[in-house]
């Protein structure tokens, strides 16, 4: 297979769109799930589409707290298969982007004499369920080496700590991964192109009607299966389906906000993340250095609505502050937050949970209508592999989908991962290093050597546009470079000159106004 970048042009992508064809499966939704889904399913030989209403990773899948992991705070509520299943998953995610999602140690602070012991033994726990998945042992620490590895801890009362190992990854750029590597094996990937309705013959989901952002122009697809992995957003394709039937459906997702704070990374120096098992409110906060910041959360707040841009509320922002700067030696203060940001999680709620969020389960679960529409929800990031898996099974079973074989896509290297060698860690600012063995396709183009922002060249710009089907200054800013989850004041500082690039590559307005806005939005202004 050619390893060479291959081209997102747009008017090559919708002319493909528009040509007849009938798909084996079609995925509406750019996210973890639907893409996973997509590469899974190209790389089994069958024929796919993929369109996003948005951009790849626009919702939930670019907000994570950039965890790869089994999940700490699910092993204290019991939920063995998933932490059991996450860390397996872990492994596969860390080998096939290892220049995207890198092993990373903890360090939790203990300030009781009980904490050490109690939190070492579920943490052993957590290494005897990934077994030979294993990252590295969990140790008991000492309040000296405690604050070696984590100098910006509180000295004040530190009796001891524990170490232990996840993983993280730069979330968005690791969905584009997938993306690119489904295109690579055959799937056609369209973003910023919307599902607007379900085409139906004799009462079964048959294709979909789609509609370009940029133009307006309305396709129409044919595809024997059909799959809604739009995550919190699921319910109304699920709508759209069931009017053809006259019958409605109940809403299955309960979304949950987590919002997250960027601060300086010297707000806790070194390689290692921090983490508070229970804060007041019973959830896990985590201090973890990302792309040369440390991004502090998260909260767990049930909301009725689902918004395209959530916003962290007030509250959640004195949260995360206060929280912090209990075990933090310098509290960070509203003036140091560089970037806030908040995702929403696609909880599936069972018929007997009441309104706390935080008791909801974050497995998935699959649906099929009486149309054969299959809706996949809930989750995590580090499963989408294994979900993926699921949903193909149940697509079998409903007889919408043949069976080609089993999945191929554990250890499965996606576009950019490097071999085995020194890698710089993920807690570095951002660079080259972050396109992996394209690093020098990037470097050979124009403006390799202007710098528009730390981290953010014109040549980087120019490759998002030519290979990772960036349209928009947002799609740049925000998912190819992360600059605006890192210093939303940065980020529209930089906005002009990526805008004015972006308009030598690409037809069209790049959206510079729009993007001024949301900057706004994430530095702060009008909080």
């Amino acid at each position: 297979m050619d390893s060479r970048p291959q081209p997102t042009d747009r008017a090559t992508l919708l002319a493909r769109l528009a040509e007849p064809c009938k798909y084996d499966l079609a995925v509406v939704g750019g996210g973890a799930t639907g893409l996973g889904v997509a590469l899974d399913a190209a790389q089994r030989g069958h024929r796919v589409v993929l369109v996003e209403a948005h951009d790849f990773a626009k919702g939930t899948s670019s907000r994570a707290t950039k965890l790869v992991h089994g999940g700490v705070r699910y092993l204290a509520q019991g939920n063995v298969h998933l932490v059991r299943e996450a860390l397996h998953e872990r492994v596969h995610i860390l080998q096939s982007a290892p220049h995207l999602a890198q092993p990373l140690p903890f360090v939790m602070p203990s300030y009781r004499l009980w904490e050490t012991p109690f939190y070492g033994v579920g943490l052993k726990m957590y290494d005897l369920l990934a077994g030979r998945a294993g990252l590295g042992a969990t140790q008991w620490l000492g309040a000296r080496e405690t604050l070696r590895l984590l100098p910006g801890a509180q000295p004040q009362g530190l009796k001891g700590g524990v170490k232990y190992w996840d993983g993280q990854f730069d979330d968005a750029r690791l969905a584009l991964a997938l993306a690119r590597t489904a295109a690579r094996h055959g799937a056609l990937l369209v973003n910023h192109c919307e599902a607007i309705d379900v085409l139906h013959d004799a009462g079964r989901a048959v294709g979909l009607v789609v509609r370009d952002a940029e133009s307006g122009r309305e396709l129409r697809l044919q595809a024997g299966c059909i799959v809604n992995a739009t995550g919190v957003w699921v319910d109304g394709l699920r709508q759209h389906d069931a009017r053809a039937g006259g019958q409605p459906v109940q809403p299955v997702v309960a979304p949950s906000q987590g919002a997250h704070l960027v601060v300086e990374q010297s707000f806790s120096p070194g390689d290692h993340a921090l983490l508070v098992p229970s804060t007041t409110d019973g959830r896990v906060l985590f201090a973890v250095p990302w792309l040369g910041k440390l991004i502090l959360g998260t909260t767990d707040h049930p909301r009725p609505d689902v918004p395209l841009e959530p916003q962290a509320g007030a509250d959640e922002v004195d949260f995360i502050l206060r929280e912090a700067g209990r075990y933090l030696r310098r509290a960070p203060t509203r003036a140091d937050i560089l970037s806030r940001w908040a995702g929403l999680r696609p909880l599936v709620r069972p018929a007997d949970a009441g309104s706390d969020t935080k008791a909801i389960s974050r497995e998935h679960t699959i649906l099929v209508s009486p149309s054969g529409l299959v809706s996949v929800t809930g989750g995590k990031w580090t499963t989408y592999r294994a979900m993926a898996e699921d949903v193909l099974a149940r697509c079998t079973e409903a007889g919408v989908l043949l069976p080609r074989g089993p999945s191929r896509t554990a250890g499965l290297p996606l576009v950019g991962a490097v071999g085995a060698g020194r890698r710089t860690p993920l807690s570095a600012p951002p660079g080259l290093h972050l396109y992996g063995s394209e690093a020098d396709a990037v470097a050979a183009l124009p403006g390799a050597d202007r710098w528009l922002a730390p981290g953010l060249s014109e040549a980087m710009v120019r490759f998002a546009v030519r290979h990772e089907y960036a349209r928009t200054v947002e799609d740049v800013l925000a998912r190819r470079s992360r600059l605006l989850f890192l210093d939303a004041a940065e980020a529209a500082r930089a906005a002009p000159a990526v805008a004015r690039v972006l308009g030598e590559e690409r037809a069209g307005a790049p959206a510079l106004a729009a993007f001024q806005a949301l900057a706004g939005v994430y530095a702060g202004q009008g909080a």
